[in-house]
């Protein structure tokens, strides 16, 4: 038996509803994390999504921009929205709640922007909350996943050209430095367990026939803690999906954990 975990940064639950749904019903994972969904709460389509399984929700959106969920076959528990420690971020993209004895983090990192710029700053900050956020709420010896959209490939074979990439909003060095820090927790790059080299994009630009030429990137994650590394069994990326009708610009990613 095993315990899967997808994310997916759908870019706006109700334009892509029915391939969620449809994915959903294919692959069955036992929790969900969705980013970028685009709507307030009140609008989410729970209804939908009980059908396919996922008899339990938290949710954090906001109108237009950004928004979180967790779905899960399995009750959920100490459901926290945003950071804890701090300021309120006026942006809703942190979600977090424990399902299956795992603590789950749904991150929607912000973009940044351009280099340089208070969006940048931004996102670095952000990642040095998230960090703070780790440390406070469990120690990594437990078993904790930090998944989602973290908007930064960590290496070069996670662009499809590292020189056209370097210094440039993805792929900076202080983007990598940030999230260095938040590995520091105790975090270890499922994928990378398994498969230590190789091109898994998850993420295309819809301009320039991105995904027909494979000008991809790897920026959606799943971090497992030192408490939840040996289980890790396999990490697939459905870059299927990115050939569906009307896709997100991301594909979904699933870890599978050994019971």
């Amino acid at each position: 038996m095993s315990f899967s975990i997808a994310t997916w940064n759908v870019n706006s639950l109700r334009v892509r509803l029915e391939q969620v749904q449809r994915w959903s019903q294919e692959h069955r994972p036992d929790v969900l994390c969705l980013q970028e969904t685009k709507v307030i709460d009140k609008k989410f389509p729970h209804e939908a999504l009980a059908e396919v399984g996922y008899a339990h929700r938290a949710i954090y959106g906001q109108k237009t921009y950004n928004g979180v969920a967790i779905l899960s076959r399995h009750p959920l528990a100490e459901v926290h929205e945003g950071f804890a420690l701090g300021e309120p971020d006026p942006q809703t993209r942190l979600l977090r709640a424990t399902t299956g004895g795992i603590r789950i983090f749904c991150c929607y990192v912000p973009n940044g922007g351009q280099v340089g710029s208070e969006k940048f700053s931004y996102k670095l900050d952000w990642l040095s909350r998230l960090r703070e956020e780790l440390d406070a709420d469990r120690p990594a010896t437990e078993p904790v996943v930090v998944c989602g959209d973290f908007n930064i490939a960590p290496a070069d074979q996670d662009v499809w050209d590292p020189f056209e990439a370097e210094n440039e909003i993805l792929f900076h060095p202080l983007e990598h430095q940030a999230l260095d820090k938040v590995r520091g927790y105790g975090l270890h790059d499922a994928l990378r367990e398994l498969h230590p080299v190789g091109k898994h994009f998850s993420w295309w630009d819809y301009r320039g026939g991105a995904f027909r030429r494979n000008h991809g990137y790897r920026i959606d994650h799943h971090w497992v803690s030192d408490g939840l590394k040996a289980r890790v069994s396999q990490v697939e990326t459905h870059r299927d999906v990115r050939g569906w009708e009307q896709p997100s610009d991301h594909v979904p990613v699933v870890v599978h954990l050994k019971e």
